[in-house]
């Protein structure tokens, strides 16, 4: 079955424990940014898209609706929140789509199984699925994708009194970075950061705690799990984000976009009109910092 686009960097065994963890912190801040404490960083809101490229908006008036289907364990991105409602940042932003478009009357949201979404688009049971779906030879061969919307950069964390800064790599001088055994992100260190030290962990909690503990001075991972880590109790207030966010999409994927039918170029033309639309207007910030407050970038 495809993945979804962050987790190759979370061992299998480990993925329901990460959405459990995630989905209780943001029952907890309670979706508000404000909630969020010992961050006075500014948040970085990421922008995709050129701002002198112009999409004309498609006539969609003939569709008879536009139904998205998603997940119910993805949290930030799609999940079920205290009042039983499909809630997150996925569901938010297919609103926003069907809104651009003139489609909220006709505009639906459908929370499946993961390993359904793609059954359920070949039956024609859905027009789009927005749920993380992996961008590679495999997908691409079975559908269209609109212009991603959001990247999950890899990130350095440090304790506040390591006294690293900018820039990284000369820092990191018989500094020792932790890493998480067979990630993108231990591979991607080992090309870019190749003579620096680095000391590998089993999982993403190992490597945190020998952080808090300073038996290493950092760890590499993805933006998400590491923001979410920062804003808990478990970090302790110990740690911030440390250095420029490190996209790559050898590395790191492609980036998240909403996934369509083979064939439906005016889905796609209306997707990323919308999408440049959403952009432009505000409303991805506005949604980028309701369920990411403490910020990827």
């Amino acid at each position: 079955m495809n993945s979804r686009v962050i987790t190759p960097v979370i061992k299998p065994g480990k993925l329901a424990r990460f959405r459990a963890f995630l989905l209780t912190l943001l029952v907890i801040m309670g979706m508000q940014t404000a909630s969020v404490p010992g961050f006075a960083q500014e948040v970085i809101i990421p922008n995709f898209w050129d701002k002198h490229e112009r999409f004309p908006k498609p006539d969609l008036t003939k569709l008879p609706r536009l139904r998205f289907l998603t997940t119910t364990d993805f949290p930030p991105f799609n999940f079920i929140d205290r009042k039983k409602r499909l809630s997150g940042f996925h569901v938010d932003l297919a609103r926003a789509i069907c809104s651009e478009l003139n489609l909220l009357n006709r505009c639906q949201i459908q929370a499946l199984p993961w390993d359904e979404l793609e059954k359920a688009v070949a039956a024609g049971e859905g027009e789009a699925i927005i749920a993380g779906l992996a961008i590679n030879e495999q997908t691409t061969g079975k559908y269209e994708f609109s212009r991603p919307y959001l990247h999950i950069p890899g990130r350095f964390v440090t304790r506040k009194d390591s006294g690293l800064s900018p820039p990284l790599y000369e820092s990191l001088f018989k500094k020792t970075i932790g890493v998480v055994a067979g990630s993108a992100h231990q591979a991607y260190f080992s090309k870019a950061f190749g003579e620096r030290k680095f000391e590998v962990f089993q999982s993403r909690d190992t490597s945190l705690t020998a952080l808090k503990e300073d038996k290493v001075q950092a760890v590499f991972s993805d933006a998400l799990s590491l923001s979410f880590w920062l804003a808990s109790s478990a970090s302790q207030d110990c740690c911030v984000f440390v250095d420029d966010a490190y996209l790559s999409e050898e590395y790191f994927g492609h980036g998240m976009a909403v996934t369509l039918p083979k064939g439906r170029d005016d889905l796609v033309r209306g997707v990323n009109y919308a999408l440049k639309q959403i952009n432009d207007n505000g409303t991805f910030a506005e949604l980028y910092l309701r369920y990411f407050p403490v910020g990827l970038f």
